[in-house]
């Protein structure tokens, strides 16, 4: 980053995170009455209003987000979306572009509280929490979650390396949570899917952030498991994941 681009990306930032704190507080209360009041799927129209949101203050640090799906993926059926992972906004941009799939997420237990907005649709939107150092508790987890997405035709997100990539470089993927999210939803098509530069918005850390960078989340070709072995199915979701990151 520049100078002068630095310097600017100061007060963008403060006024980013003013207006980004300001979202997930406002929109906490409208999530808890929307599901107290109209049940999940309203809620889920508050959580995808506020997805939307969440992109639009990024427009405060002069970034733009492009999205390309040049496939026809099926509503009635399920999904279990594989992307490469390199910031906490992939969250929001892949929720919102594919929000029609009703994406439900595998999170790590400690952001089921403390975090307005977010820890409720955690708890509440259908996602799954689970303790990464206790596979007594992330297994049997992950085999409910599958099972719950392929009965409801809803939409699995997973990050398959784990943590995110703080250079944009893509890490191995652990095969552990996909191979447990295909035996348990076994009818569910495989997207592949790729995040570019979001990386770049913490590439100084949380402050100040990066600023005029183009976002891209692009879906690639999605892949039938049919008779393929579950590792065939794996390493080919990866390839086309990390065929389409720049960095």
């Amino acid at each position: 980053m520049g100078v002068v681009k630095r310097i600017i990306s100061y007060p963008l930032s403060v006024i980013f995170y003013l207006f980004f704190g300001l979202t997930l507080v406002v929109f906490h209360p409208i999530q808890w009455f929307s599901y107290t009041v109209g049940g999940p799927k309203m809620h889920r129209g508050s959580v995808n209003l506020m997805n939307l949101f969440l992109l639009r203050c990024l427009h405060l640090l002069v970034v733009r987000v492009s999205y390309k799906n040049g496939h026809t993926l099926p509503k009635n059926r399920s999904l279990i979306i594989v992307s490469n992972h390199q910031s906490m906004f992939d969250i929001p941009l892949l929720s919102w572009y594919l929000r029609k799939y009703k994406p439900k997420f595998i999170s790590k237990i400690e952001l089921g509280k403390g975090i307005p907005s977010i820890s409720y649709n955690l708890r509440k939107g259908g996602n799954v929490l689970i303790d990464r150092k206790n596979p007594k508790q992330s297994l049997p987890a992950l085999s409910k979650f599958g099972k719950f997405i392929s009965e409801n035709n809803f939409a699995a997100v997973i990050f398959p390396e784990g943590t995110r990539s703080r250079t944009g470089k893509p890490k191995d993927f652990a095969h552990t949570g996909l191979k447990i999210l295909l035996k348990n939803a076994p009818d569910a098509l495989v997207v592949p899917v790729t995040i570019n530069n979001s990386w770049k918005l913490l590439e100084y850390g949380n402050f100040p952030m990066g600023i005029g960078i183009h976002l891209t989340l692009e879906v690639q070709e999605p892949i039938e498991v049919g008779t393929s072995s579950v590792t065939d199915v794996i390493e080919l979701t990866e390839s086309r994941v990390k065929a389409a990151v720049h960095y």
